[in-house]
């Protein structure tokens, strides 16, 4: 609940019809922190009330009308004067005149579009909001209510490994596979490393998660590189013939889906970077883009038996191909 004091004389606030059930969760605002928000989906019906409350009771206040606006907005830091409205609803609460009692005000937003993911990143804010509104002849009395928008995928039909090779001629040459090329936001990644010729001394081996935003167009293009994770696959020299087992778990990182050219303002991509690092500690490294997608909540399985399926899958077990079908049924049951 929001409240904003215009003089002494009211206050204003917002409330959301199903304010009690509705559920919360956390997003990162521009300062770095996490706030918790009221969550929605594309296509739910956004009602509440807007309260006026007068201080003093039989004073009047004038006003030249009183509206709600529903708005998606994306802001660029770089043209902060700039906000590129996608979603601008307005409901009119009021006509121009005079509140000499408190006063509550429905309003309801049907089956509302909202295309994309709340977001907040180096050099881009996507949000949703509600802007409470009295006009009055000097200043407008505004008052905001954020929520967080999340989008939801369904399995992708195509998801292929991903096979690449790393090589350095006569010294090193490596193969490595990923069980799939789309992960949702709490799989696990689960693949393999095969050394097939080394005569160099590598000393440490890392597989990295990097995002990587790009906003603007044209000549005025950002791209900012964030490094999400990074998972250790060895620490030593691994010899010829050797097969080293990797398996990351996506669920404690901070991460959002994919967002690919987002209004024609911005993208979010992910990559797997494989890192290597010799005893001269001169870096050779190999970039992956994979997908990252979100999916509704389900039953929580177990980590580890997650990562059991995507494992055995991987091994290529024809038991097990039946057993994550079937869990791929219950859960998009």
């Amino acid at each position: 609940m929001s409240f904003f004091s215009f003089g002494q004389s009211a206050e204003i606030d917002v409330v959301l019809n199903d304010a009690e059930t509705r559920k919360k969760v956390e997003h990162k605002t521009e300062d770095g922190k996490k706030d918790k928000y009221f969550l929605f989906y594309d296509g739910e019906t956004v009602s509440g009330k807007v309260n006026v409350t007068l201080k003093n009771p039989g004073k009047r206040l004038e006003h030249y009308g009183i509206k709600i606006e529903f708005v998606g907005q994306i802001e660029l830091y770089y043209d902060r004067g700039n906000h590129h409205e996608f979603v601008s609803l307005v409901k009119d609460l009021a006509r121009p005149g005079e509140i000499t009692q408190s006063q509550s005000f429905d309003f309801e937003f049907t089956h509302v579009e909202k295309p994309y993911e709340s977001y907040t990143g180096q050099n881009v804010k996507l949000r949703y909001f509600l802007r409470a509104t009295v006009v009055r002849r000097l200043n407008d009395i505004t008052k905001e209510m954020a929520i967080v928008v999340h989008t939801l995928s369904t399995y992708p039909e195509l998801n292929s490994s991903i096979k690449m090779e790393v090589g350095i001629e006569d010294c090193l040459h490596i193969e490595f596979e990923y069980n799939k090329s789309k992960y949702h936001l709490k799989d696990v990644i689960v693949g393999k490393i095969y050394f097939l010729l080394v005569r160099i001394k590598i000393k440490h081996m890392e597989i990295d998660i990097i995002k990587r935003e790009t906003t603007g167009t044209g000549p005025s293009v950002y791209h900012e590189n964030d490094t999400i994770a990074k998972y250790e696959i060895m620490d030593g020299a691994p010899v010829r013939g050797e097969s080293i087992p990797i398996r990351l778990f996506l669920a404690g990182y901070d991460l959002t889906p994919t967002m690919r050219d987002i209004n024609k303002k911005f993208s979010v991509r992910y990559y797997l970077n494989l890192v290597l690092i010799d005893e001269e500690e001169r870096r050779y490294f190999k970039q992956q883009e994979i997908t990252l997608w979100r999916k509704g909540d389900v039953v929580r399985k177990s980590m580890s038996h997650q990562a059991a399926i995507a494992s055995q899958r991987f091994e290529g077990s024809a038991a097990s191909e039946s057993a994550l079908e079937q869990a791929a049924k219950e859960e998009s049951g």
